[in-house]
């Protein structure tokens, strides 16, 4: 490697530039302006989920499967590519051998600022002006990035097909004005799913925990988690029970991973920079002790 005085300080003034605008060359499918746009909060729909009214009766479950056109005559246990709302049963008993068994609806999240949108290469997930996360199978390439990149691990992969890939709630029952609300939320008998503006729903729920105390706990689920959700939840025993993470930052995952990602160009670039600059002092003195010898 023979550099030149001149071209080692070129190098070194270049490797220093890079190191200014490295965020500028990050990956460009993390950076921001492809990720979700920012939605008008009066704009945003949502679905307030009381989880002390469900009787675990199933008819979301149901309603989902049959407006999505998916299997009703499996008994499923858990989210998959057939079933996309579930009805969890837990146990929250305290009690050893005195089981309480309590019913939570569980499905996407349809977060605000969606890790799977964020990392799909090919756009099958697209968050939408009204807060939905939809989903194309026919862009869908089956590569799963989202199943990783999702908190909550709600995308789920079709094992079963010949031409596999992955599926969630995508609220597809909403499209092109098929109804004015999900078909779960017109199905539940118990009125434990309200659906409406993301910001008069989290005003009826503080209202609800204010008014009620001794049935709520003081927290809604879903309204800082990761930067938000439009799934928002009332619980009466504390969310880590009923089966949710409660070890999630208020800060959306795609704004970490820019953080991030946007340090690597830097980084790359700056040791580049470094390593050349020490082979060319490296070869430098091998020559010159070279030179020196009789």
């Amino acid at each position: 490697m023979k550099l030149s005085r001149r071209d080692f300080l070129k190098l070194c003034g270049a490797s220093a530039a890079m190191l200014g605008v490295g965020a500028t060359v990050a990956p460009p499918a993390l950076a921001p302006k492809n990720l979700a746009a920012p939605v008008a909060p009066r704009d945003v729909r949502a679905t307030l989920i009381d989880t002390t009214k469900c009787i675990g009766c199933k008819a979301c479950q149901s309603a989902c499967k049959v407006a999505n056109g998916l299997p009703t005559n499996d008994r499923p246990v858990a989210l998959s590519a057939t079933t996309l709302t579930i009805v969890d049963l837990r146990n929250i008993s305290t009690k050893p051998n005195q089981p309480e068994i309590k019913p939570v609806k569980k499905q996407c999240m349809h977060c605000e600022d969606p890790a799977c949108v964020s990392v799909c290469p090919v756009g099958a997930l697209v968050k939408q002006a009204d807060g939905r996360v939809t989903y194309d199978a026919d862009v869908c390439i089956g590569c799963r990035y989202c199943m990783v990149a999702c908190p909550f691990g709600v995308p789920k992969y079709d094992w079963a097909s010949a031409n596999p890939k992955v599926n969630k709630c995508g609220q597809s029952c909403l499209a092109n004005g098929k109804r004015d609300k999900p078909a779960c939320v017109s199905a539940c008998p118990q009125q434990a799913l309200t659906f409406g503006a993301r910001e008069e729903l989290l005003a009826m729920a503080h209202a609800r925990i204010r008014e009620n105390p001794g049935k709520y706990i003081n927290h809604v689920y879903g309204e800082k988690e990761i930067g938000g959700t439009t799934m928002l939840y009332l619980g009466g025993t504390s969310f880590e029970a009923l089966g949710f993470r409660v070890d999630l930052p208020e800060i959306a995952l795609p704004k970490l991973t820019w953080e991030a990602q946007t340090k690597v160009p830097a980084a790359f670039f700056g040791m580049m920079g470094l390593l050349s600059g020490i082979a060319w002092w490296t070869h430098r003195t091998e020559r010159k002790e070279s030179n020196e010898k009789p």
